[in-house]
């Protein structure tokens, strides 16, 4: 029962102490006594003050983390751009010599003597010839996967009764415009890079500039007490 009455008195003594502190912060100080309404206009905008400067903190560090993770981004993008730089060289260099394989083999074919019928053997031989040098341009990636189906079918240009000579430049004419056509796709994949890439550093520049331009904002830190701020009204109004 003592016990129970010692509880709810010290309880009673904490609410009126805490009711009491403003008053006893105002009562400190002479000049907030005399100017009650001031001082709590100046306390008011002190507490606002420094919420305000606690959400611009934290909006610079949600803005500083964007920055980060962008140039993580624009990094990876610009070893992308990379990347589809050297493919679009190579694309470049395998078509420039397969152009020139072509011109080598047209320049034979020129003085390649006429063709005569020959037996069903040789057309035979010729078939498996077709076959080979097509397998194996697929296998380079010389050509298409689909190019072998159709050399088998004797489909798109492909004829299995033509001179190994004739079939080796029907060949290298599918390289290269095979070869052709990959370092278009290249090209258009190196400008796709190098725009995304320019895009990507585009926003990291934006984002570390609003993160600098945040923490120039920023109040320094300081630890400011109800207290200091009636010595500062003071000396204010004094």
């Amino acid at each position: 029962m003592l016990l129970a009455d010692s509880i709810a008195s010290v309880a009673i003594w904490l609410v009126l102490l805490l009711f009491a502190l403003p008053a006893l912060l105002l009562l400190a100080n002479p000049q907030a006594v005399r100017h009650p309404r001031e001082f709590a206009l100046e306390a008011l905008g002190l507490a606002r003050s420094r919420r305000e400067a606690a959400e611009l903190a934290r909006y610079a560090e949600e803005i500083q983390v964007a920055a980060d993770r962008a140039d993580h981004a624009a990094q990876r993008w610009q070893e992308h751009r990379q990347r589809a730089e050297t493919h679009a060289a190579d694309t470049w260099h395998a078509w420039q010599a397969a152009e020139q394989r072509l011109t080598r083999a047209r320049a034979a074919a020129a003085f390649a003597p006429p063709d005569s019928p020959r037996t069903a053997a040789e057309y035979a031989d010729r078939e498996r010839f077709l076959h080979r040098s097509v397998r194996a341009a697929v296998d380079r990636g010389d050509l298409p996967s689909a190019a072998l189906p159709a050399a088998i079918a004797g489909r798109d240009g492909w004829n299995p009764r033509l001179h190994p000579a004739d079939q080796e430049l029907i060949l290298l004419t599918a390289v290269t415009a095979h070869r052709r056509t990959i370092h278009r796709q290249a090209t258009v994949a190196e400008r796709t890079a190098a725009h995304d890439a320019r895009l990507a550093a585009a926003t990291r520049h934006s984002l570390r500039r609003e993160a600098a331009t945040l923490r120039r904002f920023l109040p320094a830190p300081e630890r400011r007490t109800a207290p200091s701020l009636a010595r500062a009204w003071v000396q204010r109004t004094a």
